[in-house]
């Protein structure tokens, strides 16, 4: 287990003081003016070096994208925006940062901003978190009224950090809708190329990074990119916020090594599976856009991206959540399904289509009024869906179905041969495929 002097977010759980003066006492803000005397390219490498993955889901390096960043500055100002949509069903990390321990991500917008050459932070906030903008907003104005921010501030970098509240659109997860709608647009994924950081926020070159990502950087400088890439395994270093839900006896979000044993982080941090781990039925490791995993294979797995990779699913934001022999699997991802429905931008058709045929078919697998052959039909249209939209939605509504074909198709089966013994007692007509 991760010992607690080698935690990031010390006060995750909001038992400390979250103010300027108690960020300080635990060393926040703690050389940040040196951090930036030392120039940009040394924060760079210093980020890359850690190993540092993105935190908000696809794991791309961080340093890395950073470095993508023009160089030169020129007429057109660089951008950081910070995804703090959070919609990821089963996520709930990033609202705890911005609660609880909020000088964690502004010292780090500082220090991103100034890696990329960025004056000006914008944080999009989840339309639902009120509280938390709010807990954010106090927490940026502690920073201005010390000098921490704005125009000549004592950090030697100008910098200004502006919240936006969004409305809740899951779709303004995705990185280019979410510039959309900071532009005053309707929330829809742009095509790329270009990418954001040639063509972002109001046509000027933007990174857009998660709460996460971001906030760990402050620490990793402070304590070296080597103390931090000595925790997990290879291309899966550093400390991560888990949020596990579902059936464990202690939901709870906590900060953990990477590559965690499955097993260790549900008996350590969340008292074991209800029932006991032989109740375990599957898990959703990384929020409700990857595939489930049935228990013989996640109960030993090492959480990490990799690891999660190999077995056709992710670790994505690490929201675990977790399901019993009580659950009804088939309703479960059918629930996902009508979420995908009601989220789809409708921009790309496969996905517009798409979302609502396999809502509508799921609706009819949880009561098994369908037929066997439609379970491959069903298979296959996923597979038409996915890779075939402008940003990832598409893949996130296909791919809890293709897991519960590949690990639960005889339970699917075993429904339909219910209905369909039950229909013959009572003279019922099986429906087509819609």
């Amino acid at each position: 287990m991760l010992q607690d002097k080698d935690r990031i977010f010390t006060n995750i759980y909001g038992i400390h003081d979250r103010s300027l003066k108690g960020a300080m006492a635990r060393g926040h803000w703690s050389g940040t003016a040196g951090f930036i005397k030392n120039g940009r390219d040394w924060v760079v490498e210093q980020t890359k070096e850690s190993g540092l993955r993105g935190r908000g889901g696809a794991g791309f390096p961080t340093g890395l994208k950073w470095w993508f960043m023009p160089k030169q500055e020129s007429e057109r100002p660089h951008y950081l925006v910070i995804n703090a949509d959070e919609s990821e069903p089963g996520t709930c990390k990033d609202r705890d940062i911005m609660r609880h321990d909020p000088h964690t991500l502004i010292e780090g917008c500082l220090i991103a901003g100034f890696a990329m050459g960025a004056h000006a932070c914008y944080i999009y906030v989840r339309g639902e978190y009120m509280r938390e903008r709010e807990a954010l907003e106090a927490a940026i104005n502690e920073c201005y009224d010390a000098k921490l921010l704005g125009k000549n501030n004592k950090n030697g970098w100008d910098y200004d950090i502006y919240v936006h509240h969004g409305a809740g659109a899951y779709i303004c997860g995705e990185e280019t809708a979410l510039l959309e709608s900071l532009e005053g647009k309707k929330g829809q994924p742009r095509l790329k190329p270009p990418f954001p950081a040639n063509v972002g926020l109001y046509g000027c070159p933007t990174t857009v990074n998660n709460v996460e990502s971001v906030a760990v950087v402050p620490t990793i400088l402070r304590r070296g990119p080597d103390w931090f890439a000595s925790f997990g395994r290879d291309n899966n270093r550093g400390t991560k916020l888990f949020c596990v839900s579902g059936h464990v006896n202690r939901p709870c979000t906590v900060e953990e090594e990477m590559s965690i044993p499955f097993r260790e982080l549900i008996d350590k941090h969340c008292g074991g599976v209800r029932g006991g781990a032989d109740n375990l039925l599957a898990v959703i490791p990384g929020g409700s856009s990857v595939r489930m995993v049935p228990a013989d294979q996640i109960i030993d797995c090492p959480m990490d991206f990799d690891s999660l990779s190999a077995l056709k699913s992710g670790l994505g934001t690490a929201a675990v959540i977790v399901m019993n022999k009580s659950t009804d699997i088939i309703r479960a991802i059918a629930r996902l399904s009508a979420f995908y429905k009601d989220e789809s931008c409708g921009e790309c058709t496969p996905c517009r289509e798409g979302t609502g045929w396999m809502w509508r078919v799921m609706e009819r697998m949880v009561e098994g009024r369908a037929q066997k052959r439609e379970i491959d039909m069903l298979f296959d249209v996923t597979k038409q869906i996915e890779g075939h939209t402008i940003c990832a939605l598409g893949d996130a509504a296909a791919w809890p179905i293709q897991g519960l074909i590949n690990h639960f198709r005889p339970e699917m089966e075993a429904r339909i041969d219910s209905y369909t013994y039950r229909s013959d007692k009572d003279g019922a007509v099986l429906e087509a495929a819609e």
